[in-house]
């Protein structure tokens, strides 16, 4: 039995490793196809972006080996530890950090960055499982459900004042943790009406929305005096404080919206809703990438044949818009066999999560689920123009060591919590 504990790859989980290797694999691909030239084309050149991700992939080995060399247990064990490490990373960014496109989210490594964001994702989910887990806690109560949000929220309060939003919104992934641990779906309801409402009253204006609003909320309210027939069980100090609630939160939209938002950010989100129309500077990106995936049609152009890829039409191709790619050259069958992947990524991982006898297993499955499922909504919604452009990566799939080390800590440390499962931890 101690022979077969010390096989790291005992019990490992051969399906998401294979699913792992076809989506890194498959993204590489497609990172050479929007990054070669006439003058490059040697796999493992290291001035090239497509021959530095390459390294990074080989690296992956010896940093999957690490992940799956520790016991379940100590991923459990140390998870405060570890996270707090991750806070004084992002603590750290703030002196030594390196500033990059005006966020401070970079350490310097030589010729090479780590962006200590891409890995306080997993180790804020291992100490949301560490919480979540233990047997006295009881998430609804109030200062329970506190103590979680503290978690959530405070890596994601530091990496907001590099500033880096786009990373900032995955961490409201975990509500989704949280929801199937006993949180009430109210927050994650009204979290998204909140969101579309700020965005209608951009669109709309304040006033507008305030007397729609204001009309929905009365019809309901009389409906609900006339289904329990009199005033005897209605709070009229609660209704007014809806209404005073809705009318603050949607005059303070244009003060959030012209404050906290970047110029770059608020030109995105003009263009999104319609208020304005920029082909050529800040919408340029989204245009192109939508011809491009639009040009791929059924079966696309054939592999390193997209004109717009091979022409460089698309900025940021290989990173934020690396879906672009797959569209145009790889075409809706392309397009529908990476969502498959990911779907099938996603059912897997659940599916393990929910065989977990370890509370603690399950919990970190669902919040590696979620993380991967919000990267991939939120970057393909981007690229063909249903979401503003916010900058978050495809995950194992966009350039970036920092971001296919990030998601490869994420997934292996689950298919070593997995791998354990049956032992006594």
């Amino acid at each position: 039995m101690r022979a077969e504990k010390n096989n790291i790859f005992l019990g490992v989980d051969w399906i998401l490793v294979l699913l792992y290797i076809v989506l890194v694999g498959f993204g590489w691909m497609n990172i050479y196809a929007a990054t070669v030239t006439d003058d490059t084309n040697e796999l493992l050149d290291l001035s090239t972006r497509y021959g530095k991700q390459l390294l990074w992939i080989l690296l992956s080995i010896p940093l999957i080996i690490f992940i799956l060399f520790f016991n379940a247990k100590f991923y459990e064990k140390y998870a405060s530890i570890l996270y707090l490490i991750s806070i004084l990373a992002l603590v750290g960014l703030f002196i030594f950090g390196k500033n990059i496109n005006g966020a401070k989210s970079w350490y310097a490594l030589g010729s090479a960055s780590l962006q200590p964001s891409e890995f306080a994702k997993a180790l804020t989910a291992l100490a949301l499982a560490k919480l979540l887990s233990d047997r006295q806690y009881n998430l609804k109560l109030i200062k329970n459900q506190i103590k979680a949000f503290v978690i959530i929220f405070l890596p994601a309060f530091f990496i907001a004042l590099q500033p880096d939003y786009g990373s900032v919104l995955i961490y409201l992934s975990f509500f989704f943790v949280l929801n199937r641990e006993g949180l009430t779906l109210n927050y994650i309801l009204f979290g998204s009406l909140a969101i579309v409402l700020f965005l209608i009253t951009l669109l709309f204006g304040p006033l507008n929305i305030t007397i729609v609003t204001f009309s929905i909320v009365t019809i309901f309210l009389l409906y609900f005096l006339k289904r329990n027939k009199g005033y005897l069980k209605f709070n009229w100090h609660k209704a007014l404080g809806v209404y005073t609630v809705l009318a603050l939160f949607i005059f303070s939209t244009s003060f959030i919206y012209n404050d906290f938002f970047e110029q770059h950010q608020r030109d995105r989100f003009d263009i999104l809703l319609g208020i304005s129309k920029d082909t050529k500077k800040i919408g340029y990106n989204t245009q192109q990438s939508v011809h491009a995936i639009s040009s791929g049609e059924f079966w696309g152009k054939g592999y390193l044949k997209g004109d717009r890829t091979q022409g460089k039409f698309v900025p940021e191709q290989d990173t934020d818009y690396i879906f672009s790619v797959v569209g145009e050259e790889w075409g809706f069958l392309g397009s529908a066999f990476v969502i498959v992947l990911f779907m099938l990524l996603l059912y897997r991982i659940i599916y393990l999560a929910e065989t977990h006898k370890n509370k603690f297993g399950r919990i970190y499955g669902y919040g590696l689920a979620s993380i991967i499922f919000f990267h991939l909504i939120i970057n393909v919604g981007m690229v063909i123009q249903l979401l503003p452009t916010i900058g978050i990566p495809l995950p194992f799939f966009s350039y970036g060591g920092s971001s296919l080390w990030g998601f490869t800590l994420l997934l292996f440390i689950f298919i070593k919590l997995d791998a354990n499962k049956g032992y006594d931890w």
